[in-house]
């Protein structure tokens, strides 16, 4: 059995409720489907603080809350899923640096729209001009965001909690 500290466990439990509330107010769209989660700042920002680890547990509960509850479908949940593998690499890429933390949110929603090709043609074009809105408000939140968060995550004592077993 593996340990993990309540501190953890209490943080993936925050940042996937952070995550799923977020998600689900969007930026709405004429084209239904092409709305831009606002969660999109916030999850850059979640992996550069808290690491990709803590960020994909957290990603994947929120989805699968986000579906239980009706607010996100599966189109939303693909998108959301592929903007998070990829905004880390972009994080892990370009070592978290400012400039990683501004194009990691765009160019990992571009590339999650472009995959939808596969399923809605060149409608994908029209899903990737649509959410210029949100690639904009992503790159200038993101940085903003890791400073919060940060602060945050500094501001709580490490010596708080014990551990748990974990299987």
């Amino acid at each position: 059995m593996k340990q993990i500290s309540i501190r953890t466990l209490c943080e993936i439990g925050i940042l996937a409720a952070m995550i799923g509330i977020t998600g689900a107010i969007k930026l709405p769209n004429v084209i239904p489907g092409v709305d831009f989660q606002l969660s999109a700042p916030l999850a850059v920002a979640i992996c550069a603080v808290f690491g990709f680890k803590r960020y994909i547990i957290a990603g994947c509960l929120a989805s699968l809350l986000s579906l239980l509850l009706g607010t996100q479908n599966l189109l939303n949940v693909a998108i959301a899923m592929q903007f998070r593998l990829i905004a880390g690499a972009v994080l892990y890429l370009g070592r978290n640096t400012i400039w990683s933390q501004i194009i990691a949110g765009p160019i990992a929603s571009i590339i999650a729209r472009l995959t939808l090709g596969i399923l809605f043609g060149k409608l994908a074009y029209a899903m990737i001009l649509m959410a210029i809105p949100g690639y904009i408000f992503t790159a200038i939140f993101s940085p903003i965001l890791v400073k919060v968060l940060s602060k945050v995550r500094r501001a709580v004592p490490t010596t708080v909690g014990g551990t748990m077993n974990v299987l």
